[in-house]
Parts: structure tokens; C-alpha cells; sequence
């Protein structure tokens, strides 16, 4: 009787041999994968960082006492009322 090859407790390593014998070779990467290009221009998303972290605080510098306090007790009341 011949004996079978011991097979791996891990699933992936299980998979892998398991292709490994089906194609008849080990499985090497021939060459990596490119990563795919994300189509925003760099020039762009530096701009667009640039007013993200000024915003807040120039909006906060233009708002009234009653603006901020009206803004602030919407955002409570939201927070509050959300159950868990």
C-alpha cells in the first residue's frame, strides 16, 4: 500500500498545495501585480488637504456666538439621541 502525503492543517497552505499539485508546480509569482492608478491628480488631492485643514477653524472664526451655540445643541441633541 502506498502512503499519502501528509497534508496541511491550515486551509490556505491546504489550497495551496492542493493547486500546487493540480498545475503541477509550485506557485511563484512571475511578476508582482501593478496597483492600479487611483486617477486623481496629486496636484489635486495637496489643494484639496490644504483647505481640509484650515476649514474648520475659518468656519468656526466667521460664525456668530448664537451660530456656534445653535450648531452645538443640533449636534447634542443628535449625539443623545441615538440608541445603543
Amino acid at each position: 500500500m502506498s502512503k499519502r502525503p501528509q497534508r496541511p492543517d491550515d486551509v490556505n497552505l491546504l489550497a495551496r498545495a492542493i493547486v500546487e499539485q493540480a498545475t503541477g508546480g509550485p506557485l511563484t509569482p512571475t511578476e508582482p501585480t501593478p496597483t492600479p492608478p487611483t486617477g486623481k491628480n496629486p496636484a489635486a488631492v495637496e489643494l484639496g488637504r490644504l483647505g481640509g485643514l484650515k476649514g474648520g477653524k475659518a468656519r468656526a472664526a466667521k460664525l456668530s456666538a448664537e451660530q456656534r451655540k445653535a450648531i452645538a445643541k443640533k449636534a447634542a441633541e443628535s449625539r443623545w439621541s441615538k440608541s445603543k
